[in-house]
């Protein structure tokens, strides 16, 4: 007979890596270039403007899509791309709102999704400000098939993760404990491989299908999507974007060569040349005031190296700003990091959403 301890692990397992949400199937009609591509309509039924027969949205997501053939229409959709180097095979969803007022130098802003990989809702969460800043969105969907928790929380910089052997699930806390003795993995030292690749790459696309003028782009990620945006800033310090809001990170890889990957940069292929330019990048640390030790949302990684972090994401985020902080003025090197606290909210990627919106984009 299953232990309890088994069928815990077993019910977060599934949780971890088959995380999925709901929500109510909303209906629209076919593209047809005209204004009413953008509405949904609650129940099936005809288009009132173009009398097309209305069909589930998700069924126009998935339909006649081509990989790398880009098609935006005013309103929200979705195109396919694939995964880039060494990952052609691989299929990357992208869903995008392109508002009522975008203009060829409309400003561009890839949204990262949590564990969930829910682009489509995180990409809803920012069509009001889409709206209000004539802001292009654009929010990528990694499958958890093809892209694993070392695929998309560490960005492939590590592969052959052994996980389902090394994790521990509290039941009464929404943690999760890794055995550093047991956890073992590859590292990946093809940069050309890691995903941080595919955010200027997609911004390319998008600029060439539109005809845009942007040269740069700003980027929002959340939980899962502000690890990987930390871990962007620092291992992809080459890159497009003007602005890097990391929100609500659960565990950070510190900017250091005293631990290993994926705690530290030990045993990575980055140099202090590479730092150099890391610390030159605009990161904001875009941090909920709630994401405290009260917050339940979101699982929360523990282990004897991520707990020295702090206990919680708002303390992990200040030693993770603080000790990047006095290791680029111990090196000499200009700091542009910032960490920035937004009151009143916690582990939320909706709330964060329309306070990033605000700090980017109001005024």
């Amino acid at each position: 007979m299953r232990t309890k301890s088994t069928l815990l692990l077993t019910a977060f397992l599934m949780f971890f890596f088959k995380i999925s949400h709901s929500q109510i199937e909303d209906y629209v009609c076919k593209p047809c270039d005209l204004s009413c591509d953008g509405l949904r309509f609650e129940e099936p039924g005809v288009c009132p403007h173009c009398n097309m027969q209305l069909v589930k949205e998700k069924d126009t997501l998935t339909q006649d899509l081509n990989v790398n053939y880009i098609k935006i229409h005013e309103g929200s959709g979705a195109f396919l791309m694939d995964g880039g180097y060494g990952n052609k095979h691989k299929t990357i969803k992208i869903y995008y709102h392109k508002p009522k007022n975008y203009q060829a130098d409309s400003r561009i802003l890839l949204v990262i999704p949590g564990a969930g990989r829910n682009g489509d809702s995180y990409r809803d969460a920012w069509i009001e400000e889409s709206e209000e800043y004539s802001i292009l969105i654009l929010s990528p969907m990694y499958p958890k098939e093809e892209y694993d928790y070392g695929g998309y929380h560490l960005g492939n910089l590590v592969y052959d993760l052994n996980l389902e052997d090394c994790v521990a699930y509290d039941e009464n806390l929404n943690h999760v404990f890794l055995d550093e003795e047991k956890f073992s993995f590859k590292i990946n030292p093809n940069k050309n491989e890691w995903i941080y690749k595919d955010f200027d790459r997609l911004f390319d696309k998008v600029v060439s299908t539109l005809g845009a003028t942007q040269s740069n782009y700003d980027i929002f990620g959340h939980s899962a999507g502000g690890q990987i945006l930390h871990r962007f800033a620092i291992f992809q310090s080459n890159n497009k974007v003007s602005s890097i809001l990391a929100s609500n990170s659960g565990s950070y890889t510190l900017p250091n060569f005293d631990k290993e990957l994926p705690f530290g940069l030990k045993n990575s292929v980055l140099t202090k040349e590479d730092l150099k330019i890391s610390f030159g990048n605009n990161l904001v640390l875009f941090i909920g005031e709630l994401d405290n030790d009260k917050e339940q949302g979101g699982l929360l990684l523990r282990s004897r190296t991520v707990d020295k972090q702090g206990l919680h994401r708002l303390a992990r985020a200040k030693h993770f700003y603080e000790q990047s902080k006095r290791m680029a003025e111990e090196m000499g090197f200009q700091f542009n990091w910032k960490l920035k606290i937004i009151p009143n909210i916690g582990h939320n990627h909706r709330k964060m959403g329309n306070a990033a919106g605000a700090y980017l984009y109001k005024n």
